[in-house]
């Protein structure tokens, strides 16, 4: 009897297979295709933003967001960046076979760890077609096959991507299966994928709050979970005012469509009289509503853009140019209001006192805990990773930006000389 099996179970058996072969690929070969990528992402720059403009053509079409448009689009400048961060990727050093935490134990065995490839990654993501080069990236350095199923969004996009970043590769001896790309938006094709445990060890989900359940309820194999950012900054009765108004500012404007865009500004009772008109006035020019408790309100009435808050606007992740704002008495009732609201993202303090400063880092559970800086810089390649594949909100096995070292698991090691066990 003859079985037919599906398109995405024969990828899925390929990246298996492939997989074998990319956990002993030696550095110096993943380095040489990870910069022929680099090279051939700017060569083919026209086809590829070719493909992105009939997304973004389509996406206007049928009305999609701002955020969702902004997240969409690729322009010679941000192609040029995912380039860069592709060879920053191959600079950086190679995670596969280091061993870590040997010791040797009073019998005389060396016990340790050594750090290996998960296998096969899945990805199922939405909006942003950067995310195709982001993880097929990452995985190869570290030694893993991927099997990326994007969304509708950005189908022509990541059709056109996958062919590259295939072609690069195989160009460099890697195996052509290493990236396998599913080039169709049916959505019955992600619970299959999420049902191929045998083949599939990790699936990262990338995308809205719904999709990220979904995954979560649905996968068979392991869900490495992240992406929804509700995240705060509290500035404190002792912050420096001009600080704090860069801060504020940068976090919430600089791209508000991001997951690492501030959410909620929380301040302290003791500076809000003084702070808060002078930051309302400089989030105003850019264009920002501000959702107010009753006495940020009283603060700041009868400024534009300035509307009273609902209960749905704290732990909210707005993802444009509103904002909530919350005054709190003390330190403390700051904390617990973060506490209740935050998702464990990013969220920050600015505060001049160490001892504020410090009590922050410990007593607020976020996966990225900022003193005195953006909640923007939440990014793997500006925390010198190259790249990511998630944010991770989680606390089992990584948390916050995912990079090299986080996307490899370990094995035990055991260095024996004819040691035997006791009866």
């Amino acid at each position: 009897m003859t079985t037919t099996i599906s398109e995405i179970e024969q990828k899925a058996r390929e990246a298996k297979q492939a997989a074998r072969r990319l956990a002993t690929l030696s550095t110096e070969t993943k380095n040489a295709a990870l910069n022929h990528l680099a090279d051939a992402l700017e060569t083919n720059a026209a086809e590829i933003l070719a493909a992105n403009g009939r997304d973004l053509e389509r996406g206007r079409a049928e009305a999609f967001s701002p955020t969702v448009l902004d997240r969409l689009t690729l322009t010679t400048e941000r192609l040029g960046g995912i380039a860069r961060d592709v060879r920053t990727v191959a600079s950086l050093a190679d995670p596969v076979g280091e061993m870590i935490e040997m010791r040797t134990l009073p019998n005389g065995m060396m016990v340790g760890k050594m750090r290996v490839p998960f296998g096969v990654i899945g990805a199922i993501y939405e909006n942003r077609p950067n995310v195709t080069v982001d993880i097929a990236t990452l995985c190869l350095k570290a030694g893993s096959a991927t099997i990326l199923r994007g969304g509708k969004e950005a189908l022509e996009s990541n059709v056109v991507l996958g062919r590259v970043i295939r072609a690069a590769f195989a160009a460099s001896g890697v195996p052509e299966a290493a990236v396998q790309v599913i080039e169709s938006s049916d959505r019955a094709l992600v619970a299959e994928m999420l049902s191929l445990k045998r083949y599939i060890d990790l699936v990262v989900p990338r995308g809205g709050e719904e999709l990220i359940r979904f995954v979560e309820r649905t996968a068979q194999m392991p869900v490495l979970v992240g992406g929804i950012g509700v995240c705060h900054t509290y500035v404190d009765a002792e912050a420096d005012i001009e600080k704090a108004k860069r801060i504020v500012v940068n976090a919430k404007t600089r791209r508000y469509s991001i997951c690492n865009a501030m959410d909620t500004l929380v301040v302290h009772a003791d500076i809000a009289p003084r702070f808060l008109p002078e930051v309302a006035a400089l989030l105003e020019e850019k264009g920002v509503e501000l959702r107010c408790d009753d006495r940020a309100l009283a603060l700041l009435a009868q400024r534009p853009g300035v509307v009273p808050a609902t209960a749905e606007d704290f732990g909210k992740e707005f993802l444009a140019l509103v904002a909530s704002v919350k005054v709190a008495d003390s330190y403390d009732e700051a904390v617990d209001f973060i506490t209740e609201y935050s998702s464990g993202h990013s969220d920050a303090i600015v505060t001049e006192n160490y001892t504020t400063a410090m009590r922050f880092l410990r007593e607020v559970d976020t996966a990225v805990c900022y003193v005195n800086a953006s909640t923007q810089f939440t990014d793997g390649a500006q925390f010198g990773m190259g790249a990511e594949i998630i944010d991770a909100t989680q606390k089992f096995h990584a948390r916050g930006p995912v990079g090299l070292r986080e996307i490899c698991t370990y094995k035990w090691t055991v260095f024996g000389n004819g040691q035997i066990r006791p009866a």
